[in-house]
């Protein structure tokens, strides 16, 4: 008896990858490992009994900005481990757990003490999660975890800065990459960023969006742009160069220029954060709040009763990032899953909270409130661009939702659960008959970014965020030798070295 064919409906349903994206501002402090660990395990848990495959981290004021200006393994790598410790340490918890109970049980565990940490930390004897790549812009970081290395191939990366003088102080990084399996791929792409702060900046945060839009590309536009126009002198001259009437030669002309300048909007649109045959990711502190000034002593603030008239709920509508978005002044085709989270900063923790570990205390045992000068918002935001309509599948969100407070920031760190359907890039690309009407739309409002990007690339983005490096490279040593100890210690120790030259010439030849 012969196998059957899968049905219409098996073949309209693709596999999915399990995705993980989680943001969170760090204040540029190191995290306590379990403490982190232990909330994260609540994320790995919901609504699954297995581990993500992937696991993308979003990571904001991820070290003092000098550390993070000069970069490299000294200055970062403390940070970065922790994450990586981190995530392995949830992982090792989740199965401790037993992937197998579900969602129930990992739930009912998910408030761990200090202790258990420890303990699933020491028995765990491997590592869940494999760290492909790590990447920083300044303050801006993003780290890539995967549980099968083999499965991420052709990874590309993105960097653009939009701080004082285009350093990174504020700015977006990006990766790229083919996922692989069982015969099936799909492309990813990662966008981690800070956005422009403060209640009345509205205006610079969707232009800061804006300049990711035109200067976070995979590639550098100049060198493609220097290609095309080579091999356009080429093709002009081979076809001036032919014999025959000259009326032909001119039309001739005409439509080769016609197709070049397709062609290059088709490869500046490729090396976009809207690569038409990729998914894309864009999480981090967003910085939208739900007012334009701060509030007076006789604000309403949002609360955590569902009884109250100020029942955080109440506050949504005010949320400028939906407004902007639904405007189409920002995030551009973006979806987001409906946020039914208190917001997520800005929290003052009580300083008499006893620290993880103290007899009696949980990890998760912290006393906060809002902070009285700023409006509470919902400023850590993770969205997705959802499938086009020539797909017939949809992204399925399992879990959207904040961890709780940790002592170290003043946000709360928020994470994405979903299932992304294993399309390929040749099916997920728009079918030449949506490029040609240009109508399609994703989301909520606009055109799809997939058929047309809604502005230009900078070609010289790339050639101004070297020049900016440097600026960083040297605003972080200044920083790092002018206001830290250790670089006081470095300038002591020149100095000394100096003066005990100096005075050694002097005995030698005087």
């Amino acid at each position: 008896m012969g196998i059957e064919p899968p049905s219409d409906a098996a073949k309209m349903t693709p596999s999915t990858l399990d995705l993980l994206v989680l943001t969170f501002n760090c204040a540029a402090k190191l995290i306590n490992v379990p403490v982190f660990a232990g909330h994260l395990q609540t994320a790995l848990a919901r609504n699954a009994a297995e581990l993500p495959e992937v696991v993308v981290l979003s990571l904001q004021e991820i070290a003092p900005l000098s550390y993070a200006f000069i970069g490299g393994d000294y200055f970062l790598k403390p940070y970065v481990e922790r994450f990586e410790e981190a995530i392995n340490l949830a992982a090792s918890l989740h199965s401790q757990n037993g992937e197998s109970n579900g969602s129930s049980e990992a739930a009912a565990t998910s408030n761990p003490t200090s202790q258990s940490l420890s303990h699933s930390q020491s028995q765990s004897g491997r590592s869940h999660y494999t760290l492909i790549r790590n990447l920083n812009v300044g303050y801006t970081a993003i780290m890539m975890f995967v549980r099968d290395p083999a499965r991420l191939k052709d990874i590309q990366e993105a960097e653009v800065g939009f701080g004082a003088a285009e350093m990174g102080n504020k700015g977006a990084v990006g990766l790229r990459a083919l996922y692989e399996v069982g015969g099936e791929s799909t492309e990813l792409t990662f966008v981690a960023t800070h956005l422009a702060a403060m209640e009345w900046n509205l205006p610079r945060r969707n232009a800061n969006w804006g300049t990711i839009m035109r200067g976070l590309t995979f590639e550098n536009p100049e060198e493609v742009l220097s290609k095309m126009r080579r091999d356009a002198e080429s093709r002009s001259q081979s076809l001036s160069s032919e014999e025959g009437d000259a009326s032909e030669q001119a039309r001739l002309l005409r439509e080769e220029h016609h197709e070049q300048d397709l062609r290059l909007q088709q490869q500046f649109h490729n090396l976009s954060v809207f690569k038409p045959s990729s998914h894309l990711f864009v999480a981090g502190d967003l910085n939208y709040r739900i007012s334009t000034t701060s509030p007076t002593p006789y604000s309403a603030f949002p609360n955590l009763d569902p009884g109250s008239e100020n029942y955080y709920t109440n506050f949504l509508h005010l949320d400028q990032l939906t407004r902007e978005r639904l405007a189409g002044r920002t995030l551009h085709g973006m979806s987001e899953q409906p946020v039914a989270f208190p917001p997520t900063y800005k929290y003052v923790v009580d300083s008499k909270t006893p620290p993880p570990g103290t007899a009696g205390s949980s990890v998760d045992e912290v006393k906060w409130e809002f902070a009285s000068h700023r409006y509470p918002a919902w400023t850590d935001r993770i969205l997705y661009l959802e499938l086009p309509s020539w797909i017939d599948s949809k992204m399925k969100v399992r879990a959207y939702d904040a961890l709780p407070v940790i002592r170290t920031s003043d946000h709360r760190p928020v994470f994405l659960r979903v299932d992304v359907p294993l399309i390929s890039p040749e099916d997920l690309a728009p079918p030449v008959s949506e490029i040609a009407s240009g109508s399609a739309s994703p989301g909520d409002s606009g055109v799809d970014p997939r058929v047309r990007l809604p502005v230009e690339i900078d070609p010289e983005a790339w050639e101004r965020r070297v020049a900016a490096r440097r600026r960083e490279i040297a605003a972080g040593w200044t920083m790092f030798l002018w206001s830290t100890r250790q670089g006081a210690y470095i300038m002591g120790s020149l100095l000394a070295t100096g003066a005990s030259g100096y005075w050694l010439y002097r005995y030698a030849y005087m």
